[in-house]
Parts: structure tokens; sequence; C-alpha cells
């Protein structure tokens, strides 16, 4: 394989990650917007496909006049990961919650009903 050759097959696998990593950023986006909407057996479907892709796109070490595009895309996906595990902390605490008050209704009809019984 020539020295051109390979650089355009290098440049041609570079591009074609990019724009992997591309979408892989609208993954993320849209993995957000489900989070956001409570939707989050849409959210786990889409974090295994994320992952397979970001498997692919970082199977190889990236070119380093890349590095400063493959970094920035990282940095955007990274904050939006923070936000979902924000989001995904708060929907845990909500179901703790109401977790916590149907316990309490449960012990309140209990209570009833056996008060309800001796009558």
């Amino acid at each position: 394989m020539s020295d051109q050759t390979k650089l355009d097959t290098d440049q041609a696998l570079t591009v074609g990650r990019a724009g992997s990593l591309a979408n892989i950023l609208v993954m993320t986006e849209e993995m957000l917007e489900s989070a956001r909407n409570d939707q989050w057996d849409d959210v786990t479907e889409m974090e295994e496909r994320r992952r397979q892709a970001l498997s692919e796109c970082f199977g190889a070490p990236i070119p380093e006049e890349h590095s400063e595009l493959f970094t920035e895309a990282l940095a955007a996906m990274l904050h939006m990961n923070e936000e979902l595990i924000s989001l995904l902390e708060n929907a845990k605490a909500e179901v703790a919650i109401k977790r916590t008050d149907q316990a309490r209704t449960s012990k309140s009809l209990g209570h009833y009903l056996d008060i309800e019984s001796t009558h």
C-alpha cells in the first residue's frame, strides 16, 4: 500500500469516526430528552446502542490532528451525561418517596381495617 493510499484510508476512517461521534452525540441528546420525559425504558435501550457505537468509534487511537475535535465532542457528551445522571437520581428519589408513601398508606389502611373489624 502506498503512503498516499494509507493516508487516504486513514482520513476516510477518521471522517467516518467523526460521523459516528456526531451520531453518538445525537443519541445522547435523545437519551436526555427521553429522561426529561421519564421514558427510562427508551433511555436504557438507547444506552445499549450508544455503548456499542462508542466501542466502535474508539476501537483505535484518535489521530493527533483530530484530537481536539474528539475532545470537544467528548466534553459535550460528558456534560449531557452529568445531566442524565442528575435526572436519574431525581427519578430514583421520587420512586423512593412514592414507595414510602405507599407503605404508610398500606399501614394506615391495615390499621383502619383492624379497627373496623373490632367494631
